[in-house]
């Protein structure tokens, strides 16, 4: 039973919750702790404290965690797949929708429109990471090592068309190598 309630739960919060993880914790805290009374608030305080921690989304690292605080290894896989599902589902039929539709004037066009918003927001999340935290020795006077490192990746990526995830690896082998 208490895996139909996991499931149940969070299926919840995957249809109903948006804004990011961040804002699904008050829906999380109102099932977990409140209305099915799993954990208490302090264990929820904890257990929000390890998601943040923890590489990933929030919300599936809450819903793993209180996954198998609740019911085990099936506990976790259960909650964390009843989250994202949703999502999964959404995605599934959006996708068939476009692929079904790619050659649709309207279809086309927006996608089209679409490529330089999504261009400049990557290049917008780009010059936010490029600050002194990210480039340990930025500065035109000092040694500019990870500068160069990242103006090589770009031109290999851009020009050269080296596969990207050599790239990476060679960047951080540098970065080993040199820091």
């Amino acid at each position: 039973m208490i895996y139909l309630q996991l499931f149940w739960a969070y299926l919840k919060i995957g249809v109903f919750g948006f804004g990011g993880g961040y804002a699904m914790l008050s829906m999380i805290q109102f099932e977990i702790v409140e209305h099915y009374q799993w954990i208490n608030a302090e264990e929820f305080a904890d257990i929000v404290a390890l998601s943040q921690m923890t590489p990933g989304p929030i919300s599936i690292n809450m819903a793993t965690f209180t996954g198998y605080t609740v019911g085990g290894f099936w506990g976790s896989l259960i909650a964390t797949a009843a989250l994202v599902l949703p999502s999964l589902l959404m995605l599934y039929l959006v996708l068939k929708m476009l692929f079904k539709h790619k050659d649709n004037h309207m279809v086309k066009t927006t996608l089209s429109l679409m490529k330089p918003v999504i261009a400049g927001l990557i290049l917008v999340a780009a010059l936010l990471m490029m600050n002194a935290g990210n480039f340990t020795d930025f500065g035109l006077h000092q040694n500019n090592i990870s500068v160069i490192i990242c103006a090589l990746t770009f031109v290999g990526v851009f020009w050269a068309k080296i596969n990207p995830i050599l790239l990476i690896l060679a960047s951080g082998l540098v970065g080993y190598l040199v820091y």
